[in-house]
């Protein structure tokens, strides 16, 4: 790891990283113990809407914060790191494990019970902090997730089209785009100036998050819309996106802090929106 990003390994780091490596591992399980591609699409999927739920009570509510003491130069995304361990891992993969094997309510009361058990231990510990949020609003949230999982993975072994194939799509998008973040978080890549919150990270995590939601509608459109000719359509929303965030830059609300900043943006753009692409392929022609 290089120095000055993070933080020495500490009591706080120790446990958010041992539930993301539990977490790994019970993807691996999932994936391999299956044998079933769509097991990760439905993990992708669950992520975005784990972040489309984020976005609202977190980001926007500010309901809770998390404290894993990984990333040292900034409270803030080291607290977004804190909702990546939960929000990109632990609760995706759950609901993978439920919905692939097919778990009834029974496992998905224990399942949930774990999630609250652990929820309140990282609170007693010092390591996470509720504001307005209660822990009787995950046990609510939770099951009904979850529920989604389960309904959305059976429906993924059939062939998708109309607006649940382009809405799984969004969410997959949404997900991949957490790559635009990590560059950020890290290596102080750019940030947004917009004063809607205290801490300028805060307003870049707010405004990476909208960009997210609206550059995933129109990666979406881009790859429902019949093209003529195919390079257009992987060339498009790159070029587009570059132009929206020069224009933000122009205006003084994005602020670029290294010459690869662009560049690293546009190849992520590149290659979520290929990898998008032959996700929408094998979501219509169905499983096989």
């Amino acid at each position: 790891m290089s120095q000055g990003i993070f933080l020495p390994l500490n009591f706080n780091s120790i446990w958010y990283l041992g539930l993301g490596t539990l977490s790994l591992i019970l993807l691996s399980f999932v994936f391999f113990k299956s044998k079933n591609y769509r097991s990760l699409l439905l993990f992708l999927g669950m992520i975005g809407v784990g972040y489309t739920i984020e976005f609202v009570i977190y980001v926007l509510l500010e309901s809770y914060a998390y404290n894993p003491q990984i990333i040292a130069r900034d409270a803030y995304y080291d607290n977004n790191m804190g909702a990546i361990a939960s929000n990109m891992l632990t609760l995706p993969v759950t609901a993978a494990l439920i919905a692939v094997f097919r778990l009834n309510w029974i496992w998905i009361a224990v399942i949930t019970g774990l999630v609250l058990g652990v929820e309140w231990l990282f609170e007693k510990l010092g390591i996470y902090r509720h504001y307005w949020w209660r822990l009787g609003y995950t046990a609510i949230g939770l099951p009904v997730y979850y529920g989604l999982a389960r309904a959305w993975f059976t429906r993924l072994m059939l062939p998708l089209k109309g607006f649940l194939h382009a809405l799984t799509l969004f969410f997959i998008t949404w997900a991949l785009f957490t790559m635009q973040f990590f560059a950020i978080a890290f290596f102080n890549s750019r940030y947004y100036q917009l004063g809607w919150f205290d801490s300028r990270s805060h307003d870049t995590t707010a405004m990476t998050s909208i960009f997210g939601i609206l550059f995933s509608i129109f990666f979406v459109w881009v790859l429902k819309h019949n093209w003529k000719y195919k390079w257009l359509k992987y060339m498009l929303p790159p070029v587009v996106i570059s132009g929206v965030y020069m224009i933000f830059d122009i205006i003084g609300v994005l602020h670029s802090l290294v010459w690869w900043d662009y560049w690293y943006c546009f190849g992520v753009n590149l290659f979520v929106l290929i990898a998008v692409d032959a996700i929408s392929r094998r979501l219509r022609n169905g499983p096989g």
